[in-house]
């Protein structure tokens, strides 16, 4: 439903006091002038700049009327032949005088008699108490596709400036989340440098939004999965329901992955590689970055990142580590009046509602701090875990990172036992950074698994048949090498079964 249907069905329900929440003032106000002259209303704005304006010819505007005390009595005079607007822009700014919330409310239960509406036009909602029941709230959404095309095919009149087929269909998922204002101008510089739109003027203002928000970074990184070793059921599966065709349906939306393993396996470096592979921007929330020192800030600040998460999709957003954030929700009330609690229920609200194509990834090393109700069916798509990779594994990120520091490829490998990708790429860059053989450097490197032994092994014993294994399909199962190890660490595991 647009903003002009319902403002029309709110005007005819006679509701008096209406807010719109709206970053398009001059969009809305077309809107509302359209409404008004098709339905014959009275029509008049305000505004602290140009003062008091009509838009009838047979009424009188008082061009200098710049008081809004003088505003909102001019609706005294209105008669009940038909319905006046008043349309009151940026009037948030006024509310904190006790004379102008005292005339507000006064004068929104007497236009029930003569017919007179106020209609504020800001860009946030920030209601006074006293006027919290005479106010409904409209939202006055962003531009849809088809919109956006609309404006693009305007901007771009001349033959090849406007792309087609798929590649319009990606200029106009980067394009979903700006405004009107920002989609002309975002598509008026696409074709300033490039001669045509394209998908890179919409990332960068994007990228503006996020550096002003201070909630959300976004990693455009160069490397794709043929950076990144092993993983293959990883891989195959995420790449395969992200570019699945007819996954646009709201029932076949994907939702994410969380991503279970040992330090150093590859977690993050893949969930940064996923959206290059994609063609999709990532976006790394950073939790604590989102804690505030004022009440009720931290809670702001996860519900105002996820908008933007929403505004910027399709997306990835990523988030290491979760585990370091929601491990006190348990204990939140007494540790932190339970602010952590609060943050955690907003993100289970937002994984189990949000219906932007925002595909989360989560990555752990620590399956015990993290609430069960957190990785329950439907939040995710899959649980995975990544272990130390196998030899085959091992032997194709050898090959990467030896190639990637220039070493002498014919050089004998270390002993490489319980070795993760992280350490590998340690050796080679000790290697090189030292000019030493990779037999030297690997003196150097000692493996997480050996030690964090005692974790390694808990961590391998509890998703043993519990989690989606990560290089080859089904289930995760401990390895013959392995099963000695998880027999000594059953009675640790115990807590966490």
């Amino acid at each position: 439903m647009t903003l002009r249907e319902r403002l029309a069905e709110y005007v005819r329900a006679c509701f008096t006091g209406l807010w719109i929440e709206s970053h398009e003032h001059e969009d809305a106000l077309r809107d509302i002038a359209q409404l008004c002259a098709e339905e014959d209303w009275r029509l008049a704005t305000w505004n602290i700049d140009t003062g008091l304006a009509t838009h009838q010819s047979d009424d009188a505007g008082d061009q200098s009327a710049s008081d809004p005390l003088a505003a909102i009595r001019m609706l005294r005079s209105a008669t009940g032949d038909k319905a006046t607007l008043l349309v009151l822009s940026n009037f948030h700014r006024f509310l904190n005088s006790a004379e102008i919330v005292q005339a507000l409310a006064e004068q929104l239960v007497a236009g029930k008699q003569t017919r007179a509406f106020i209609v504020v036009l800001a860009p946030v909602v920030s209601i006074p108490i006293e006027l919290e029941k005479l106010f409904v709230v409209i939202e006055h959404l962003l531009p849809d596709r088809d919109q956006l095309q609309e404006i693009a095919s305007g901007i771009a009149a001349e033959e090849g400036e406007l792309p087609s087929g798929a590649e319009l269909d990606t200029v106009l998922d980067a394009a979903c989340g700006l405004t009107r204002y920002e989609a002309e101008n975002a598509f008026s510089l696409s074709l300033v440098r490039h001669g045509r739109i394209t998908s890179e003027a919409m990332w960068e203002l994007k990228s503006g939004m996020l550096k002003k928000s201070g909630l959300l970074e976004l990693h455009r990184g160069q490397d794709d999965f043929k950076a990144l070793g092993g993983l293959e059921a990883l891989k195959a599966f995420c790449k395969r329901s992200l570019l699945q065709p007819g996954r646009g349906s709201p029932l076949k939306r994907p939702r994410g992955v969380l991503l279970l393993g040992v330090p150093g396996t590859g977690k993050s470096a893949f969930a940064q590689a996923l959206g290059r592979e994609t063609g999709r921007p990532t976006l790394i929330l950073d939790v604590g970055a989102l804690m505030g020192s004022l009440v009720g800030q931290t809670e702001s600040n996860i519900r105002q990142a996820l908008r933007i998460a929403d505004a910027m999709a399709p997306c990835l957003l990523f988030v290491d580590e979760i585990e370091k954030a929601l491990s006190g929700v348990a204990g939140s009330g007494q540790s932190d009046s339970g602010v952590s609690a609060r943050l955690f229920s907003s993100l289970l609200t937002w994984l189990n509602d949000h219906t932007s194509d925002v595909y989360f990834i989560a990555t752990s090393n620590d399956i015990a701090k993290l609430p069960p109700e957190f990785s329950r069916a439907e939040r995710f798509d899959g649980v995975f875990f990544l272990d130390l990779p196998a030899d085959s594994e091992k032997s194709a990120i050898w090959h990467l990172y030896i190639r990637q520091f220039e070493l002498d490829a014919d050089q004998p490998r270390p002993d490489d036992n319980q070795w993760t990708g992280a350490e590998i790429r340690s050796c080679c860059r000790l290697a090189a950074l030292l000019d030493i053989p990779l037999t030297e450097a690997a003196r150097n490197v000692v493996p997480v698994a050996v030690t964090a032994a005692e974790s390694v092994d808990r961590l391998r014993a509890w998703s043993d048949g519990r989690c989606l294994s990560a290089q080859q399909s089904g289930l995760y199962r401990c390895g013959p090498a392995t099963r000695s190890s998880r027999r000594r660490s059953v009675t640790r595991c115990d807590s966490l079964n």
